[in-house]
């Protein structure tokens, strides 16, 4: 479903990522770790057609980028550092405003507003301003407008940011459940543990490079921690 081979990205003379290779099954869902700089949120944005790879070949879901990237947009999910919500609006008609950007059913748009809202814990808060949200509730409404179309591909840049543990935790049974209907989750992540629990793949990068993959079947977090180590050169993780 997700192919990039060989993708380069340099902002002015200064490489991002170097000549990164790396390939998600339909149905798989991998997480990519790595230190802050390694290129994660680059690879993304390249991934979300947000950022133009400086060299080499992405392909989603058989259409090529940059070429097809209008195509591409319409098999995503994706959540960035940024929610990209309306302060002034309510998470219903933020929510609303999205599903006619996708061009959802409007015989289905309403119940399943209520459905993401509440498997995001938002429930209570639906009708309110989302200017007076905290950052873990604005993240949490990022993460229902991403599902909101029930997306064919997800992409989630560090999703647990600003989330507690009550939030975290219904984030983990949201990504279950997306990935148990068959869908492509790629996940960056600096919580070996969990992305090595949700996985079925995991990868790291480093300083730009992919520098290791493997199914996370049978990796323990003590050993997968010793991995990261490892191959990042950050001995403090151990």
């Amino acid at each position: 479903m997700i192919q990039a081979v060989g993708v380069a990205k340099a902002f002015g003379v200064r490489p991002v990522l170097r000549s990164v290779t790396l390939t998600v099954r339909a149905g798989e869902f991998l997480a990519l770790f790595g230190p802050n700089g390694a290129g994660k949120t680059t690879l993304l944005r390249i991934l979300a057609t947000l950022t133009r790879p400086t060299a080499g070949q992405v392909i989603i879901g058989g259409y090529a980028l940059p070429q097809q990237a209008a195509a591409v947009r319409s098999l995503l999910g994706v959540v960035t550092h940024h929610p990209l919500l309306y302060g002034e609006l309510s998470a219903e008609e933020n929510l609303r405003f999205y599903a006619r950007l996708y061009g959802m059913p409007k015989d289905i748009t309403e119940a399943r507003i209520e459905a993401v809202i509440a498997a995001v814990g938002l429930s209570r808060r639906a009708q309110d301003a989302v200017g007076a949200y905290s950052r873990g509730m604005q993240q949490r409404l990022a993460i229902a407008r991403a599902i909101l179309h029930d997306p064919p591909v997800l992409l989630l840049d560090e999703p647990h940011t600003g989330l507690d543990q009550d939030a975290a935790a219904a984030l983990d049974r949201v990504l279950r459940e997306v990935a148990a209907r068959g869908r492509t989750v790629l996940m960056t992540t600096h919580d070996l543990a969990r992305g090595l629990a949700l996985a079925d793949r995991v990868a790291i990068l480093s300083r730009g490079r992919m520098v290791y993959e493997a199914p996370s079947a049978g990796l323990t977090p003590l050993a997968f921690a010793d991995i990261y180590a490892d191959a990042t050169g950050m001995a403090g993780v151990r």
